[in-house]
């Protein structure tokens, strides 16, 4: 059995409190809005009970943040795109951010387990005076549980209509891409964190956001490697990319560089959700 599942959440500012409305159908839920920052910034779960996408899965994620409004999305856990016998599994998340509003885009990371055909497709709308924080981890198999990425493919796309736009292709036939040194370099997990503007950055707060992002970032040591850098490819978007053998260095780097940005760029300490502790 295949499932298509529609998930919309609406974030806005009433009464001082950002409030979350949410409608869906299928095996797509949110639960209980938390504030642990206070009524200012609504911190969301997003669940998906079966637990995996399968070919012929169809997730398709909204999520609108209006004027005034903060809102935080997150997972419990990693996505999982399995196996498939020829039809793609497909999550597609379309963000759309209100002048005045903010989205801070946080799922766990997406595993692409041996022999899926999966795409994964994220768009960032953001109006002027609005302001979006995000991030996108990909792993490539699960080297640690010895389960190498030998089949199949991940049709990756990332964009900011009329501005930016990130597509690609790794299937895992494609060797001189997965470990030549000008590809992935053999590693296995990529990742990027983002911030996303409504309007051209002013030049001294985007220089002091690159500035603390690649102060965060640090350097790799040999427990935790990984090749990283962070550039902004247009006026309204800055990008931290990390590469890595496998998961948890690449998070970590990702996660400084996120709490960084939020104290440069919002004046906000690096509160994290509290299900990541659990």
């Amino acid at each position: 059995m295949t499932w298509h599942a529609d998930l919309h959440i609406d974030y806005r500012a009433e009464h001082g409190r950002c409030v979350a409305r949410h409608r869906h159908s299928g095996p797509l839920r949110v639960l209980q809005s938390l504030y642990p920052e206070g009524d200012a910034v609504c911190h969301n779960v997003l669940v998906h009970p079966p637990g995996g996408i399968v070919g012929g899965d169809v997730l398709d994620i909204r999520v609108s943040v209006g004027e005034g409004a903060h809102g935080l999305v997150t997972t419990p856990g990693a996505t999982r795109f399995y196996r498939s016998e020829g039809e793609a599994g497909v999550q597609r998340a379309a963000l759309q951010v209100a002048g005045g509003g903010r989205l801070e885009w946080l799922p766990q990371e997406a595993i692409c387990y041996s022999g899926c055909q999966a795409e994964n497709h994220l768009t960032l709308d953001v109006a002027p005076g609005g302001e979006l924080m995000g991030w996108d981890i990909t792993a490539l198999g699960l080297p640690l549980a010895d389960q190498p990425f030998a089949a199949g493919s991940l049709l990756q796309h990332i964009e900011v209509p009329g501005g930016w736009l990130e597509r690609g292709k790794i299937a895992a036939s494609d060797q001189r891409l997965l470990e030549s040194p000008l590809g992935l370099g053999g590693h296995r997990c990529l990742a990027s964190v983002f911030f996303v503007a409504g309007a051209p950055l002013d030049r001294t707060r985007r220089e002091q956001a690159l500035d603390a992002a690649r102060a965060a970032l640090g350097e790799p040591t040999a427990q935790a490697a990984w090749d990283g850098g962070v550039t902004s490819p247009e006026p309204r978007v800055l990008v931290a990319r990390v590469a890595a053998p496998v998961v948890e260095p690449a998070v970590a780097a990702l996660r400084r560089v996120r709490g960084a940005w939020r104290e440069v760029l919002w004046g906000l300490p690096d509160v994290v959700p509290r299900i990541w502790a659990t």
